[in-house]
């Protein structure tokens, strides 16, 4: 059996290769094991899988993001080829071309306290169009890099790196080889990018590094996924650990490299939220009651159910007509996954947003000391009228869970209370959710066996006594 399992591991870290060195046991394999898509979507919503990665429509190009370029292009937002300015500080690995990837700071064309613009756990306070802001005016210098790079870097690569420790804007001067091109990269995993242009020399100054974050990186023993874990166990940030994984400062000596920055987010996002729930909610006692948690946020409409009972989670999204990721469907377009008690053994088909839910939920029954089922429910109406990056997820659940919740020792009541902050009808939501099923199914269940335990206590009394 412990062959099988090291086997089973070597296979995923081939299939996942930008995460081999965070792969390090059989579950960290299970959670990332990434198999061949399955659309569940209704005809014409391909989107809410494809996200404008995976071209299943056929297109060269994702129509969808192409329509939202040409909206937020911005035609002059930079005529210099010397940029100068204060980095939050932010980077960016790319993942085309992989293992040569584009890599390269974000830095602003003025200085002063830039954190803002690339911190996602204080953007809850924004609107979309302030994300945007944000993001347009961070210019991205590239340049391609071999993956393993990370263990020697050439000094551009250096001062990226460099400039991924700080824990405050770092004074930063790009000479770059060419004008950036004014568009406006979007992803559902990532944050958007403003402009880009190739990189000929980066200088950098004055950074100041956060101290736990210096000590994990000049531990060259120390595993990459050990590492993520002990940053945050000590309480830094999980946009700060991603973007130093993403840098390929963790891990061992030699084996360290580049992680794209959309797979270092559902790196880090999966291997703490398995963590807490193995060793930690598992072990605690479950909830005795039902509990209902909710907020809206850019037209996003979040619930999330607590059930009394073992482990076991559900994230379901619903994307209406109209929104980035089902634009011209009839219908509204569903997609989720599940784990039971044991977790998962394959990747979720659903991106990263499973494992940003499931961070915000595991990390809060840890904080509140009780082990439930858990099923994040969100409706994405037309007012989301473009991707802003996996964040909005787990910084919406994670509110959510932090603001107080409904209760009721009834479930009937806890679903009626849930459906009343959503638009779609509890029979549609029953129809997609496996964990609601189950619960139905088991209530009935059980008031059947009171039933009959109350009708015929006699024959009961009986059978005992056989």
């Amino acid at each position: 059996m412990v062959k099988k399992f090291k086997k089973f591991v070597k296979v995923v870290k081939a299939k996942t290769p930008w995460l081999e060195h965070v792969i390090e046991e059989f579950e960290d394999a299970c959670d990332l094991n990434q198999v061949d898509l399955v659309i569940r979507a209704p005809p014409g919503s391909l989107c809410v899988y494809c996200k404008g990665s995976k071209m299943l429509c056929g297109k060269a190009q994702c129509p969808i993001l192409v329509k939202i370029y040409s909206i937020a292009r911005v035609s002059s937002i930079i005529s210099s080829l010397n940029i100068v300015g204060s980095s939050p500080p932010a980077i960016f690995i790319g993942r085309h071309g992989y293992p040569y990837v584009q890599a390269g700071p974000l830095v602003p064309p003025f200085t002063g306290d830039t954190s803002i613009l690339d911190t996602p756990e204080l953007w809850l306070k924004a609107s979309i169009q302030d994300i945007v802001d944000f993001r347009v005016k961070l210019i991205r210098g590239k340049t391609r890099f071999h993956v393993k790079d990370a263990n020697e870097p050439p000094r551009i690569l250096s001062e990226v790196q460099l400039m991924a420790m700080g824990s405050k804007p770092v004074d930063s001067e790009m000479i770059l080889l060419k004008k950036p091109s004014a568009s406006i990269l979007l992803d559902d995993e990532v944050q958007p990018m403003g402009p880009s242009a190739p990189i000929k020399e980066l200088k950098i100054g004055n950074v100041s590094s956060n101290k736990l974050i210096e000590k994990a990186i000049s531990d060259t023993d120390l595993k990459a996924r050990d590492a993520i874990l002990e940053l945050y166990e000590e309480g830094v940030p999980v946009s700060q650990i991603q973007r130093v994984l993403s840098a390929g400062l963790l891990g061992v000596k030699g084996v360290r490299k580049l992680v794209p920055t959309r797979w270092s987010i559902t790196a880090v996002d999966s291997t703490i939220s398995r963590v807490l729930r193995d060793e930690k909610v598992k072990e605690m006692p479950e909830i005795d009651e039902y509990r209902v948690y909710s907020l809206n946020f850019m037209d996003n409409r979040f619930v999330i159910l607590m059930f009394p009972g073992k482990w076991s989670y559900e994230s379901i999204e619903a994307w209406f007509p109209g929104t980035a990721w089902n634009p011209g469907g009839e219908s509204i377009a569903f997609c989720g996954d599940w784990e039971g008690y044991w977790g998962r053994t394959t990747y979720a088909s659903m991106g990263g947003c499973y494992y940003a839910a499931r961070l915000a939920v595991t990390e809060h029954l840890v904080k509140i000391g009780k082990q439930a089922s858990a099923l994040v429910l969100r409706e994405a109406h037309p007012g989301y009228i473009m991707p802003v990056g996996v964040w909005i997820v787990r910084e919406c659940v994670r509110k959510a869970l932090n603001q107080g919740y409904e209760k009721s020792n009834d479930l009937k009541d806890a679903l009626n209370i849930a459906f009343s902050k959503l638009s779609i009808s509890s029979s549609i939501w029953m129809q997609v959710s496996k964990l609601l099923n189950h619960y139905v199914k088991q209530e009935r269940l059980t008031k059947f066996i009171d039933h009959r335990l109350k009708t015929t206590p006699s024959n009961f009394d009986e059978s005992l006594n056989r």
